[in-house]
């Protein structure tokens, strides 16, 4: 849709906060050459909405990690490796707890997203991979479970680097403020009070945006309108420096739904 079209009809209200984000929308119409937004399906899964579309349309390739192993093999390695049997606590979005259930629905989770990332990912042509994700986002049930597959992975990265840091290596920056909060001191906390939202009763936050773009290997370049004429207005969610990563953008009024900004149709 048009984007300042979608502004007018969205904000049509006299209040400075609807005037605020009226000249946000302006700014990235003017001076970022944003002409179109695409607008993502609003729930808890929407920022993972917004970012597995970009990745899988965009053509971007499976991370650096991920090709190094069998990710499907991950959860068991988990478990039977690493002693982590607390993931039997593991909530797929509204579905709670599962219990020894858990590795069967996260290894079918996993696999269904290398398979549909990988199949995808081999269309070459941009309107064909456009319009295979169309019909895959519109298939509730398939993109689910992308979106756990994807919680999965960033708690197993979360995982390896908070043993990290108990062996004093280096690791993301990040990772500090991950695991400073009350709710979050550990990986267990972190999944029952944080992964275990996701897609039920809240969505990611900004540290943990950074942990998604670690994950996917992604810069994650974010336009937050409201908050507008400050230094937080475009942000980037990696704090790697260097990396050869690919760019995705999103576009968010609330830090709670995102969109996705569209330089041409």
């Amino acid at each position: 849709m048009d984007l300042l079209e979608y502004c007018e009809l969205e904000w049509k209200g006299l209040t400075p906060h609807a005037d605020q984000i009226k000249k946000a929308y302006g700014e990235i119409y003017r001076v970022h050459n944003i002409r179109y937004i695409c607008r993502v399906r609003g729930d808890n899964y929407c920022a993972l909405r917004a970012t597995l579309f970009q990745v899988l349309s965009n053509g971007i390739p499976f991370p650096s990690w991920m090709k190094e192993q069998d990710i499907t093999k991950l959860p068991e390695k988990l478990f039977y490796s690493q002693g982590c049997n607390w993931i039997q606590q593991y909530s797929f979005g509204p579905e709670k707890y599962t219990g020894p259930k858990a590795f069967y629905k996260l290894r079918k989770c996993v696999d269904m997203l290398k398979f549909q990332w990988g199949d995808i990912y081999g269309l070459k042509d941009k309107k064909a991979r456009e319009k295979a994700c169309n019909l895959l986002f519109m298939d509730e049930a398939s993109e689910y479970k992308m979106y756990e597959a994807v919680k999965f992975l960033m708690l197993y990265l979360a995982i390896e680097m908070f043993e990290g840091m108990r062996h004093g290596q280096d690791v993301p920056n990040f990772c500090a403020v991950l695991f400073s909060r009350d709710t979050s001191l550990d990986p267990f906390s972190f999944m029952l009070n944080h992964l275990n939202t996701i897609g039920d009763s809240g969505g990611l936050e900004q540290i943990e945006m950074f942990l998604l773009g670690y994950t996917l290997e992604l810069q994650i370049q974010t336009f937050r309108l409201y908050k507008y004429g400050t230094e937080e207005f475009e942000v980037s969610f990696t704090d790697v420096c260097g990396r050869d990563w690919h760019k995705i953008t999103l576009l968010t009024e609330d830090d709670r739904h995102y969109n996705i900004p569209v330089t041409h149709q």
